[in-house]
């Protein structure tokens, strides 16, 4: 890995990219946000009802950018609540998560989801100079929302929570399901790099030794270094393909 200009290359002897889906292939941060407001809104005013307090509904950019963005579905729904002084129990904690990935599917099969264009070329670039590519997502609805977004062929495998048992998926990133993805792709986790924005997925991804770690900030402030990443861009613009040494292995 080479850092200068506020840009990172990846050289050397990485032979694989994992990319995370949302928010790293995918611009889904808008419809993730109006999903959850749909879920969390009628909920807050039941509550608020029975618990004769004031309804205050959910902010789609300073609730969303404070709780639930770049996290788990459950851990997202868990802290907002938290934030509002709710404990809800496991269970009802699930429901919520359920009800928000049917809400996000029904928007994305209604309106659709676009892939980010320099991630696309960065993918493109990876393949030209053969690396191979991998995507990853905690969710159930990775290779669904890949597929509507037209970029689920760029990959050379796809992972998500149908697909990945034994990871603790769809509920916490594990470094087990970028391990799995790396073997998959014919690799070793020290010749791979793992893309990501998730502060979670960004520490299991340096728990499992991998080459490079690359963190995506897109709308800043998520101080995404303090959870294992080597490097942090706004964009995958920002991230260049070099020149590869020859892996023994490979």
């Amino acid at each position: 890995m080479n850092v200068r200009s506020g840009e990172c290359e990846l050289s050397g002897d990485i032979t694989a990219v994992i990319f995370g889906v949302d928010g790293v292939v995918i611009d889904s941060a808008r419809t993730s946000a109006g999903a959850w407001k749909t879920v969390f809104d009628p909920f807050l005013r039941t509550y608020a009802a029975s618990h004769e307090t004031a309804f205050v509904p959910f902010d789609v950019r300073t609730d969303f950018l404070r709780y639930t963005h770049g996290k788990p579905r459950l851990a997202g729904a868990r802290d907002f609540l938290a934030s509002r002084d709710i404990c809800l129990p496991y269970d009802d904690l699930r429901g919520l998560m359920i009800r928000h990935e049917e809400f996000f599917l029904g928007e994305v099969h209604r309106h659709g989801v676009s892939p980010f264009a320099s991630t696309v070329t960065l993918i493109r670039e990876a393949h030209r100079r053969g690396i191979r590519t991998a995507a990853v997502c905690t969710q159930r609805h990775g290779t669904e929302v890949l597929r509507n977004a037209g970029v689920v062929g760029m990959f050379d495998i796809v992972l998500d929570g149908l697909r990945a048992p034994g990871t603790r998926l769809p509920f916490c990133p594990d470094t087990a399901l970028f391990v799995r993805a790396a073997l998959q792709l014919g690799t070793e986790p020290r010749h791979t790099a793992v893309i990501e924005e998730s502060p979670a997925a960004l520490t299991a991804a340096k728990r499992g030794g991998f080459g490079l770690v690359v963190g995506v900030d897109r709308l800043g402030g998520g101080r995404l270094r303090e959870h294992g990443a080597d490097v942090v861009v706004t964009d995958l613009s920002e991230l260049h393909i070099g020149r590869r040494r020859h892996a023994a292995y490979a």
